[in-house]
Formats: structure tokens, C-alpha cells, sequence
């Protein structure tokens, strides 16, 4: 079973759109790393948000956070390796976005590792929305002027706003510092008209946070697995081997994809999974 390797994006692939995993999803996972399958998740969310999600799980294996910035391992909460967006330019471009009158959520590691977030006082509705969609959570701090305190590691900056508010921002930090970072804007899953952009460095995206995972599990990446449906995956897809697009999944992946299954609010993942595994007993069998 451990031939292959099965790496699943979580909002929209593996999660169906209350943000909940099914009964079904969370049994076939869960018996699949009892198997001792390679089944974990490459997520544009961070640990915390991720596990408020997917806690059902016993994941045995490193996960692929923050869009590739970082790899971290659930089970001993330590951090494996990943990138980091420097401190200069982080606040060069909290000053860009300052100047369109909004400041971003300033996702980071903190000097003993932990997960933070740092923000200014909350006034917009995409920004209210999301931190209120994340009870509990303590990663968030407020703070009266947002800067990026000088012993702490910039995963993400993401801005939350309507697209004409954001986009005026996009062009400028991209036109100040091209290759040099990461740039990402799509629409937010939850928010109605509202769409992340997220600046972190230019290797913190799923297909270099993919290749580091690989390189840590020593795994050959032709013998992983990736399931995906937005954008943000396309990464994942161009660095994966076998490349699996759920049937609700934006036209670009499902155009890279080899292969279409049921959408997230049927299972697909599982659905494959399980099918994998009943492959391979049959196998043995014979």
C-alpha cells in the first residue's frame, strides 16, 4: 500500500461546503492510514485552522500548510522545514496596502514556532467575516499598528476584500518586487463577492511546498496522488504524479487532471480512496 501516496487540497476537494467532513469521508481516511496508507493534505489554511476541520482524523503524516510555506508535522507540532517571506518586504508591502486604506492579516511563526496572526482593529465586512468564522482560534492577535516584529517568521500576508479594492494592491507589490515573492488572488469560498490576496515568498505555493514534502518523506514524486479544485491547486497538479480533479473543480484543473471524480459534496476523494484500497486487496487475493 505504500507504492502510493495521496496528498488532498481540503476546502472544496476533500471538505464538502458547510466545511465538515462526512461520516463516510472521515471512516474511509481513518481506515486508510490504519492500512497504513500515505494520506494527508496540502491546504491553503494554517495547523489550527486546519485540524478545527479535520480533528476526526488521526493524521500520521506530514501536511503541506499556508499554500506551500510551510511543513509541519500534526503529531509532534513541530515545524519541518518551509518558507519564509522576508521581514523588509513584508512590511513594504503592509505599507502598499495601507496606502488604499487596508492592512492585512499577518499570518506567521512566532520565536518559539507558533502559529500567529496578527491584525489591526477590524473594520471591513471580508475581514469581521473572517475572523468571526474562526471562534476560538488562538492565533489571533490584535495589535494598534501592524508591523512584523523583527524575531518572527512571515508565512502569508492576505488581504480580504472586494476585487476592484484589491487589485489596485496586487498590481503594485507585484510591479515592486516580481519574482522575488508569490502572488495570489481568488475568491474567498465563504465570504459572498469578497476574494483573498495572499503575498508570501515566491516558493511558498503547492508545487515547491509539494517538492519539499516529497524530499523530507523521500518520496518519488511520481508516486504521489493529488486531488484538487481551485486555482491555488494548480501547483499541486503540475508537480504531482497522478493528478485527480473532483467534478466541481474549476476548468484549469479539471483540464490538467487525469482523471475526474465525484465532487466534494459526494465524497470524491473517499470514494476513490476506498476504491484504491479494494484494488489492492483483490491483488493480494490473486
Amino acid at each position: 500500500m505504500k507504492n502510493k501516496v495521496y496528498i488532498t487540497d481540503l476546502d472544496g476537494t476533500l471538505l464538502r461546503s458547510d466545511q465538515r467532513l462526512s461520516s463516510y469521508t472521515t471512516e474511509v481516511i481513518s481506515s486508510a492510514l490504519e492500512q497504513d496508507m500515505v494520506v494527508t493534505f496540502a491546504t491553503a489554511r494554517g495547523y489550527i485552522s486546519a485540524l478545527s476541520v479535520v480533528s476526526d482524523i488521526t493524521w500520521r503524516y506530514p501536511s503541506i500548510l499556508y499554500n506551500g510555506a510551510l511543513i509541519y508535522d500534526g503529531l509532534t507540532r513541530s515545524v519541518i522545514d518551509g518558507y519564509w517571506l522576508e521581514r523588509d518586504i513584508s512590511n513594504e508591502i503592509i505599507d502598499v496596502g495601507r496606502k488604499y486604506g487596508i492592512t492585512p492579516y499577518y499570518f506567521s511563526l512566532d520565536v518559539d514556532h507558533q502559529e500567529r496572526v496578527l491584525h489591526e482593529s477590524l473594520q471591513r465586512e471580508g475581514e469581521k467575516a473572517f475572523f468571526h468564522s474562526r471562534p476560538h482560534d488562538p492565533r489571533f492577535m490584535e495589535v494598534k499598528f501592524l508591523i512584523c516584529p523583527s524575531d518572527y517568521r512571515t508565512l502569508a500576508l492576505t488581504y480580504i476584500g472586494l476585487h476592484e479594492e484589491l487589485e489596485p494592491i496586487r498590481h503594485e507589490v507585484t510591479e515592486l518586487f516580481g519574482d522575488v515573492i508569490h502572488a495570489h488572488m481568488m475568491p474567498d469560498y465563504y465570504i459572498p463577492n469578497h476574494y483573498f490576496l495572499e503575498f508570501s515568498h515566491a516558493k511558498a505555493n503547492k508545487r515547491d511546498g509539494l517538492q519539499l514534502w516529497s524530499s523530507h518523506m523521500g518520496i518519488d514524486l511520481e508516486n504521489t496522488v493529488v486531488f484538487g479544485d481551485h486555482i491555488n491547486d494548480v501547483g499541486l497538479f503540475e508537480a504531482g504524479g497522478t493528478r485527480i480533479a473532483v467534478r466541481n473543480a474549476h476548468e484549469s484543473i479539471q483540464r490538467l487532471a487525469d482523471h475526474i471524480i465525484d465532487s466534494n459534496e459526494l465524497d470524491g476523494v473517499a470514494r476513490y480512496i476506498q476504491q484504491q484500497m479494494e484494488m489492492s486487496i483483490t491483488e493480494t487475493i490473486l
